[in-house]
This record gives structure tokens, C-alpha cells and sequence, in this order.
């Protein structure tokens, strides 16, 4: 099982940067770009809870898992 951010596409969906989503969760840049590129590999709740917060979404909307290794 892989799990994997969809931060890219809510990001996509409500047209806002990196840089945005820092400056309205407080979330370091370096982390959001590793969420939105699914270069991370571990996430705290407090960070899930934030992004969550922002895009008015739940954990499933934010985060996925699939049965196969993504590259």
C-alpha cells in the first residue's frame, strides 16, 4: 500500500501557490512543496489538520492510498 498526498490538485482546484498555502496555514514552504510533489514521508496531524482546515475538506480529500507503489 502507498499513501499519497492530493494536495496538488486542491491546491489546482482553489488556484493557490505554495506560497499561499504558507501564508494562510503557517506550514513551512519546504513542507507543502513536499506534500504537493508526494516527496514527503511523514505528515503530523496538526499539518493535516491545517490543510484541512484551508480547503474545507476532510482526510480523505487530502490524503489516498492506493495498492500499488507510485514512482
Amino acid at each position: 500500500m502507498q499513501v499519497y498526498s492530493k494536495l496538488a490538485d486542491l491546491m489546482k482546484k482553489s488556484n493557490y501557490s505554495i506560497q499561499e498555502v504558507h501564508k494562510r496555514t503557517g506550514l513551512s514552504r519546504s513542507t507543502i512543496s513536499l506534500l504537493r510533489y508526494n516527496k514527503v514521508a511523514r505528515i503530523d496531524f496538526a499539518s493535516i489538520a491545517k490543510l484541512c482546515e484551508l480547503f474545507h475538506c476532510n482526510v480523505g480529500d487530502l490524503l489516498g492510498c492506493s495498492a500499488k507503489k507510485l514512482a
